[in-house]
């Protein structure tokens, strides 16, 4: 039809509209205003995570979520904030963390102590610890709220003890299913992947096929606390090699947990160690580390000194091989020579011993000097008591740097929770990130601020997949933090642990602030995250 052929109908023959009609149609042609944002926060210096230089830009919240990363001065918003050209980064991850179970606790719930170091999620259970049942975990987390998100992995000693108790001996067929079942469960109830410790009894007693078959059950990452950090038994590098094999036999990602070189007598080893995963990574095979910038570490007394071949068996037989005077020579023999590889009795200082806690600050020789004793027979007197937990000086400076530096090194605390006052432990704890921040890239420049803050963020989100996080793009989870280099402070120390450090201007869990203006805000907003496909 052409518009000559069409019918026409005269202007005046068009009913008038009725005004409502007029009112409506014109509200509908105004243009719709955006529903204001929860939280905007202006003028940042934004290092969003993945390594790249920081830039200026602007972050909206609203929810849970970062809702629009950008230029957006003037955006309606229900609070407004000026950063003031402080750093913004998402919130960091700790990758290996034993502060589960005291976050079940109320009077560390709110986890102070971890979001003061702008730690907004942690990985739990590590070194193959942990409780079996997943579940119940999950539900003494979610029940009260925590600070921090919490990420679970399922521990093999524990699978192990639950199924084959402290025996030094290969599962059997039927006990190896049970221990798949027990794995594939954890999965089921949002595991992350499997932690080991084989450096611990009774993880100690696996061979490698076991913790192959238990890996590729539960998928995801295998991080293990290997099986000779120095050279206790198989040493540093064939303990590294064997997260590799693993890896690679698995079909897992492998992570080498705080990875060190323990020992005077292997100082050096770092860079050496670092190779071997250099060259498994250029031949495919997904392997990484996480590290805790620390001269020290930290476990129990006995786990440190004591043989593991005494430990078979559990406390019981242990006992028992201490009745005999022959088997307790050779323990003791073997104690002293334990004590040696991790630099002497000097460098072991006690940091909990419920039985005496004056002796909590001191150190091993202190100890046997005053009770008139060889260091070996101090420390079986610990033992005997009830053990101890123990902060042990047994690394350098040049392998902490090296092994740093590498790519592929996340950051770590493995470090815990305490009430302030509570024995004499690693000043870890309270003080693992600002360390790295402060020491190593501000005071030192060893790295750069871009290399820490993805190793604390989008590396360890994307080795455990957890999806939404640790980057700050539209989407994402609203885990942000926001401070100034200049002002954070390391305060823990050896000799006060319990110092919190200081500097963190806002840090938002989940959209929520629990640290506001520097100051804390007692919220709980923190998720027990779920492994998604």
């Amino acid at each position: 039809m052409t518009w000559a052929a069409a019918t026409v109908v005269p202007p005046h023959t068009i009913a008038p509209m009725p005004r409502y009609l007029l009112l409506l149609l014109a509200l509908l042609m105004v243009p719709a205003q955006p529903a204001p944002f929860d939280l905007l926060i202006l003028n940042a210096r934004l290092l969003d995570g993945s390594g790249n230089p920081w830039r200026s830009a602007d972050v909206a919240v609203t929810g849970d979520r970062i809702a629009a990363v950008g230029r957006l001065r003037g955006a309606p918003a229900v609070r407004t904030i000026d950063a003031g050209g402080r750093i913004l980064a998402p919130g960091f991850i700790d990758a290996h963390s034993h502060a589960a179970e005291a976050l079940t606790r109320d009077a560390l719930r709110d986890a102070r102590a971890l979001v003061a170091q702008g730690i907004t999620t942690i990985v739990a259970n590590p070194d193959g610890g942990g409780p079996v049942d997943l579940a119940a975990q999950r539900a003494a987390l979610e029940n009260g709220g925590t600070g921090v998100n919490v990420a679970l992995m399922i521990g093999h000693g524990s699978v192990r003890s639950a199924v084959v108790g402290a025996a030094d001996r290969a599962p059997s067929a039927e006990e190896l299913a049970r221990m798949k079942d027990l794995v594939a469960r954890g999965v089921r109830d949002g595991a992350f992947g499997l932690s080991s410790g084989l450096f611990y009894a009774p993880g100690s007693f696996a061979k490698l096929d076991e913790v192959i078959a238990l890996a590729r059950v539960a998928g995801g990452v295998y991080a293990s606390h290997i099986r000779d950090e120095g050279d206790y038994s198989i040493g540093l590098i064939a303990s590294v090699q064997e997260v590799i094999d693993v890896a690679e036999h698995a079909g897992v990602r492998g992570v080498v947990t705080h990875m060190k070189a323990l020992g005077p007598e292997n100082w050096g080893l770092g860079a050496a160690a670092a190779t071997r995963i250099d060259l498994a990574r250029a031949r495919g095979v997904d392997v990484l580390a996480d590290q805790y910038a620390y001269e020290a570490s930290s476990t129990s007394i006995g786990a440190a000194v004591v043989p593991r071949w005494a430990q078979a068996g559990g406390n019981a037989e242990f006992r028992k091989r201490l009745d005999d005077g022959a088997t307790r020579a050779k323990i003791v023999a073997e104690m002293r020579d334990n004590i040696r590889r991790r630099g002497g009795a000097r460098t072991l200082v006690i940091a909990s011993h419920a039985a005496d806690r004056a002796l909590e600050g001191q150190t091993l020789d202190q100890i046997a000097e005053a009770r008139g004793k060889t260091a070996e027979l101090a420390a079986l007197d610990i033992v005997e008591a009830g053990g101890a937990s123990i902060v042990s000086f047994n690394m350098s400076e040049e392998d902490i740097v090296a092994l740093m530096r590498k790519p592929w090194m996340m950051t770590s605390s493995d470090g815990g929770l305490t009430l302030p006052g509570q024995g004499r432990p690693h000043p870890r704890n309270n003080g693992a990130f600002t360390r790295k921040l402060t020491r190593y890239v501000r005071d030192r420049a060893v790295v750069s601020i871009e290399d820490a803050i993805r190793s604390m963020t989008s590396l360890p989100a994307s080795t455990f997949a957890l999806q939404g996080r640790g980057t700050i793009e539209p989407g994402g989870a609203a885990d942000i933090v926001v401070f100034d280099l200049a002002a954070l402070r390391e305060r823990a120390t050896y000799a006060d642990p319990h110092q919190m450090s200081e500097g963190m201007w806002l840090v938002l869990v989940n959209g929520q602030a629990v640290i506001q203006d520097g100051a804390f805000t007692g919220k709980k907003p923190g998720k027990v995250l779920r492994r998604l496909p």
